[in-house]
């Protein structure tokens, strides 16, 4: 008995410190479990997000909040870049500036394809002359030499009236700015300045709906909400005026407007705070059937089993060398995103 309870300072020392950090270790996993979940990005990959997260907080086993922030693609990779989120939205890929500033800050992504989108330009419901614009005449009002000399509809057209137009858009730290102007403009981040810019797409839809001289662009899902309020304006790309729709998307005939819509994942978070595996793989789980509610349209169900299976293997980097993807077909994106089980084609 006596034996059985003797113990030396050395080995009362080692169990002490021994007990001290599995109770640390515990510490530390409850901590990392507990964390909220923080998300931002873009304003078109919001909704699909949000409501994902808004299912997962519901949960009764859900292991954290997630937090979803709106700041635009290209804001919200300014704070993922930074390590101050957990997961941006994105409705362009990685852009080769954010590339570099993640590798510096060491912070690895994970590229996750979620949806695509038909970004849409709108008018007013009393606007009856362009209900069809050449992306020609798309050029013309928004890129940067119209700003304070393209203020009038016939002067896009001379068949349309000479009326004001009032312009909205997102703004430059959106990544529907950076892919609209790469696809109408010709160059990345080029276009006007004298317009009405929000990273809020619902303020923008607003100002649609309360401006008969109106004209937007924003994610196919806002006008679906809104269309009996707004107009879709068809874009004649050399081939006759095509309406935004999941046909036209699936098709490829509606050009040069259809893009696919992303989440980055921060790949050394993910592999550290189980709660943000569960939220990613709840994610790609939802994904499908969410994405068709919301309004875009949604990936086969074999890209986000894909998906799942490259967040798993913590495949990081990109497959699009930091530009806008135009006129990519779901085919095209997939075969490109998914053509491997190695990295190859994987930049960092």
């Amino acid at each position: 008995m006596f034996k059985r309870n003797f113990l030396t300072g050395v080995t009362k020392s080692l169990i002490v410190a021994g007990f001290l950090g599995i109770v640390s270790a515990c510490s530390n996993q409850s901590s990392q479990e507990n964390r909220a979940i923080l998300i931002d990005g873009s304003s078109t990959v919001y909704p699909v997000t949000e409501a994902i997260a808004s299912n997962f907080n519901q949960k009764e086993n859900a292991p954290v909040e997630v937090k979803v922030g709106l700041s635009g693609s290209i804001g919200g990779f300014e704070k993922f870049c930074q390590g101050e989120t957990d997961i941006n939205n994105s409705s362009v890929p990685i852009p080769q500036r954010f590339m570099e500033e993640c590798k510096k800050n060491n912070i690895a992504y994970i590229e996750l394809p979620i949806a695509f989108d038909a970004l849409t330009v709108v008018i007013h419901p009393s606007n009856d002359w362009a209900n069809t614009m050449t992306v020609e005449e798309l050029k013309t009002l928004w890129q940067p030499s119209a700003e304070n000399k393209i203020e009038n509809w016939n002067q896009v057209n001379s068949q349309w009236p000479d009326k004001t137009i009032n312009l909205f858009g997102p703004d430059k730290k959106s990544g529907t700015f950076e892919f609209f102007t790469s696809a109408i403009v010709g160059v990345e981040d080029s276009s006007r300045n004298d317009y009405v810019f929000s990273e809020n797409d619902e303020a923008l839809v607003q100002g649609v709906i309360q401006d008969p001289n109106a004209l937007a662009y924003f994610g196919f899902a806002y006008y679906e909400q809104h269309q009996d309020k707004l107009k879709a304006v068809a874009i004649d790309n050399g081939n006759g005026g095509i309406l935004p729709s999941d046909e036209t998307i699936k098709n490829n005939t509606y050009r040069p407007l259809t893009r696919p819509l992303f989440i980055y994942v921060d790949a050394k978070k993910a592999q550290d705070n189980p709660a943000l595996q569960k939220f990613v793989k709840f994610y790609l789980a939802q994904a499908q059937n969410v994405v068709d509610k919301v309004g875009y349209l949604p990936l086969p169900e074999s890209a986000y089993n894909l998906a799942l299976i490259h967040f798993e293997k913590n495949r990081v980097g990109t497959v699009f060398n930091g530009k806008p993807v135009l006129n990519a077909s779901i085919n095209e994106l997939l075969t490109k995103t998914y053509a491997s089980e190695d990295k190859e084609g994987y930049v960092y």
